[in-house]
């Protein structure tokens, strides 16, 4: 992992056509500003692991039910 410090309105540059700069810092909350072309998907970590959870919480309730149709159906 890289670790870069940036101060107040500087930015860093990943790749061609992204670029990270420091909006604000505030009692210890720094917001940060991310230009990057629309095919970049941006996600905050957290959000991308409720969604990995999610899926793979739905994935097997899904297995229990579509079995206990299939199941059915094959009784038939």
């Amino acid at each position: 992992m890289l670790v870069l410090a940036r101060k107040l309105d500087e930015a860093i540059v990943l790749g061609d056509d992204i670029t990270v700069k420091i909006i604000s810092i505030d009692k210890g909350v720094v917001k940060l500003g991310i230009e990057a072309p629309k095919s970049v998907s941006i996600l905050r970590s957290e959000l991308l692991e409720d969604v990995k959870d999610s899926n793979i919480a739905s994935s097997k309730d899904d297995s229990v039910d579509d079995l206990s149709l299939l199941s059915s159906l094959i009784k038939k």
